[in-house]
């Protein structure tokens, strides 16, 4: 495994639509490794393909509980009820702001033998999910959050 360079705001490729996987192939793996690897390198919880710089519907996440990977992650359901949190991103170093998300969604992917696989995530995870998937759409939590505000 590898660690990746993680691209920051500023960067095209992380204004745009990301590709949705074709085929899972040993790229598509070692791309889902790779990216792992460099979350937790980087202390973040979730990653997405853009943020390395690879224009593919490619999530890896983890709460605390386990690493979770999604390719061409679908949001096919959400709760009513929204929380606001705080928010923080690996390509956005240093900043943080009050993103309103849905408190509970239910998300479709494929996992990386290619089998669908269902989520129902909630609270802190559900918001992980969201902001990830917001990536694979060329959106950046900065653009939903209120109060911006630099941390050092």
């Amino acid at each position: 495994m590898a660690t990746l360079k993680i691209i920051e705001a500023g960067a095209p490729i992380l204004k745009e639509t990301a590709k949705p996987v074709e085929h899972i192939t040993k790229h598509i793996k070692k791309l889902l490794d790779d990216m792992a690897e460099t979350m937790y390198a980087a202390e973040g919880v979730g990653l997405a393909g853009p943020q390395v710089n690879e224009s593919l519907q490619l999530v890896v996440l983890d709460d605390g509980n386990g690493l979770i990977e999604l390719i061409n992650p679908e949001i096919i359901d959400r709760s009513e009820e929204t929380d606001d949190g705080d928010e923080g991103c690996l390509s956005v170093p240093g900043y943080y702001g009050t993103v309103k998300r849905y408190h509970r969604i239910k998300v479709k992917a494929l996992n990386r033998r290619g089998k669908t696989v269902i989520y129902e995530p909630e609270g802190f995870l559900a918001r992980i999910f969201q902001h990830e998937i917001d990536h694979l759409y060329g959106t950046l939590f900065i653009e939903k959050a209120e109060n911006l505000r630099r941390v050092d």
